[in-house]
């Protein structure tokens, strides 16, 4: 393959890359502009100088760090669980079509309830900290996956199996073989959209069951007349989640369903 051919996409990454970050330079040269203009206190529009500040004496103490590294620790073991969780019980439910057909209905109700809805009853449950959070993460990321899952499972052409059982294959053979690789797609939408509904439900629980935490700092500083501390929070949790996207589920769908060809990236087609 010519060079030029090989270097085509790493020149359209970096363009594309260099255009978010004028972008990004763009937001805050008009947020400073717009603030300075403003003639209003920092408490009630703090400029991007006040929110640097902010974010350096969090920096110094040590705060930002330790409450970063509380929130990915709660995000992991919540989504890990989770995806566990929701895969094993759509599989359990989804090779008998009797049982599924009892439970789909309940699974869509679960599914439809939000996070925020569950939280104060956890709460009831459980008590403040830990354990009401992990409840929290592993419940809205359980039940997309669930609900993703066993509608693939569903949908899945009951021929493929059929076939498989005439060649002498196992029941084992045929999740392994047959089942799996047909709903892949099924798993990793169900974890992209779980995985996003963890990372809503790790701030909100924070800000209301924790006493650490970037959720907890956003509604801390606002409690506290701290607007630029809000705002470093929010800040962080925006590119957080970058980082989760960028290093994270695009990499896991790469080394799925991409790697197995079900889907086709527009990179993919343009080198056919």
């Amino acid at each position: 393959m010519p060079k030029s051919t090989r270097r085509a996409p790493l020149k359209r990454k970096a363009a594309k890359a260099a255009k978010g970050f004028t972008g990004i330079l763009l937001f805050f040269a008009a947020w400073q502009i717009a603030a300075s203009l403003s003639g209003v206190s920092a408490y009630f529009f703090p400029a991007p100088i006040d929110v640097y500040g902010a974010f350096r004496d969090l920096l110094r103490k040590g705060i930002l760090e330790a409450y970063l590294i509380d929130s990915l620790y709660r995000y992991s073991i919540g989504v890990a669980l989770g995806l566990s969780i929701g895969v094993g019980a759509a599989l359990v439910l989804g090779l008998n079509r009797r049982i599924a057909a009892i439970f789909s209905p309940l699974v869509g109700f679960f599914y439809a309830i939000v996070e925020a809805a569950w939280l104060p009853v956890f709460v009831v449950w459980f008590g403040y900290g830990f354990t009401t959070i992990l409840t929290l993460l592993v419940y809205v990321v359980a039940f997309p996956v669930l609900y993703n899952v066993l509608s693939g499972i569903q949908t899945l052409p009951r021929v493929y199996a059929n076939a498989a059982l005439t060649l002498g294959a196992s029941r084992w053979q045929i999740l392994r073989e047959v089942i799996l690789p047909g709903v892949l797609p099924s798993i990793v939408t169900g974890f992209r959209v779980g995985a996003g509904f963890a990372f809503r439900g790790l701030i909100i629980a924070e800000a209301i069951a924790a006493s650490t935490g970037i959720g907890f700092l956003i509604f801390d500083g606002a409690a506290n007349q701290q607007t630029d501390r809000t705002i470093v929070g929010m800040i962080v949790m925006g590119t957080l989640w970058l980082v989760i996207e960028l290093a994270y589920l695009r990499p896991f769908e790469r080394a799925t369903i991409q790697k197995w060809g079900l889907i086709v990236t527009a990179e993919q087609r343009e080198q056919q």
